[in-house]
């Protein structure tokens, strides 16, 4: 049974979304603030946890960073895109306004766990010689760090994250677009151009093909 730990000090929404969890199977534990959160955490790991930001004491985006390799969907009433970004760049997996609608909610959740069970929780993606943490955003080709762009590791985690795949350029603009909205189809040849670039630099190889007509994946060795 999948354990999901609900963060929001508001128990309407706590009442509301246990009984729609336990009704779908998973565990339900619950924190009413930011520091209770961390106490319940020092001492269980549950699968996914739904982070409320207006939390007393310590605020959703003082818990964020605190949390351990646990995917994490932020449940907020700021609508700010800056905001999005910010906290999904800063290690949350998916962000989902309030109001929402429940059955968007549980699709979200379902997708989340899904790719745990996908990675079995490792935080490094892996293809040859380019190893990708999802946690702290460092990326190694052969043991050398690069420095990438928030786009430019955007793009090449859902290459990773899919290796055998062709990825279309309107799906790689879409799955991209919450943490890099910046990142228009005219300006995409040019971060996949640097992206390519700088991974060919560290290695004298090629990571990644273009498939014409299509899109783009990973090229093996």
């Amino acid at each position: 049974m999948k354990h999901i730990l609900i963060i929001d000090d508001d128990p309407y929404i706590n009442d509301l979304l246990e009984e729609v969890l336990v009704r779908e199977g998973y565990k339900v534990t619950h924190a009413y603030s930011g520091t209770e959160a961390l106490l319940v955490l020092s001492g269980s790991k549950p699968d996914l946890i739904l982070l409320d930001l207006m939390l007393p004491g310590l605020s959703g985006e003082d818990v964020l960073p605190k949390i351990p390799d646990i995917p994490v969907i932020v449940v907020s009433a700021k609508v700010n895109v800056e905001d999005k970004v910010s906290l999904l760049l800063d290690g949350a997996v998916d962000y989902i306004t309030k109001p929402f609608e429940v059955e968007e909610l549980l699709a979200r959740i379902t997708v989340q766990l899904r790719k745990g069970s996908a990675l079995g929780h490792n935080p490094v993606l892996e293809f040859r010689d380019i190893a990708l943490n999802i946690n702290t955003h460092l990326v190694a080709v052969k043991n050398l760090d690069i420095k990438l762009t928030k786009t430019e590791f955007a793009i090449l985690k859902l290459l990773m994250e899919n290796p055998t795949q062709v990825i279309s350029k309107s799906v790689l603009l879409d799955r991209i677009n919450e943490s890099t909205p910046d990142c228009m189809e005219s300006s995409l040849r040019v971060h996949m151009s640097n992206l390519r670039r700088k991974l060919r630099d560290a290695s004298n190889q090629e990571y990644i093909e273009s498939v014409w007509g299509i899109g783009f994946k990973m090229t093996e060795a």
